[in-house]
């Protein structure tokens, strides 16, 4: 897995423990995950802004993705789905030197590994009609 992957992955990590009341640490993660040597500095500082960014955005974020869950409570998704659609919609808004297709690509491949399997066809959807509002590349 490539850094920058491995530091998605760590932060959807934290912030799905974070929704479930947790508060492991990025060190924890790494540790957990055997990685902690594979990220460089540049790597850490993405994955921190992340972090950050998706916890203090979260109404935010979620008032983007309620408008293209149509027909979806944000309260009836997967906090799994939640996690991933927040950080990708953050990366969107945010972050424009990351392109579309990596953002909505390394979303789709977390929700492969992590959520149900329906999951990343509806991430999908949810991210194309939003990049399409928040970004005109």
């Amino acid at each position: 897995m490539d850094p920058r992957s491995l530091a998605r992955e760590i932060a959807m990590k934290m912030l799905y423990a974070a929704s479930l009341g947790g508060g492991e640490t990025m060190d924890e993660v790494l540790e957990q995950s055997e990685q902690a040597d594979t990220l460089s500095g540049s790597d850490k500082t993405f994955l921190e802004n992340l972090v950050a960014g998706v916890t203090d955005r979260q109404e935010e974020l979620d008032a983007v993705i309620g408008k293209y869950a149509q027909g979806w409570a944000l309260n009836r998704l997967g906090k799994v789905d939640l996690t991933i659609l927040r950080m990708a919609v953050y990366e969107l808004m945010c972050m424009p030197e990351i392109p579309v297709g990596a953002t909505i690509n390394e979303a789709v491949e977390l929700a492969k590994r992590y959520a149900e399997d329906k999951s990343s066809g509806f991430i999908n959807g949810i991210l194309g009609s939003a990049a399409r509002e928040l970004r005109s590349e």
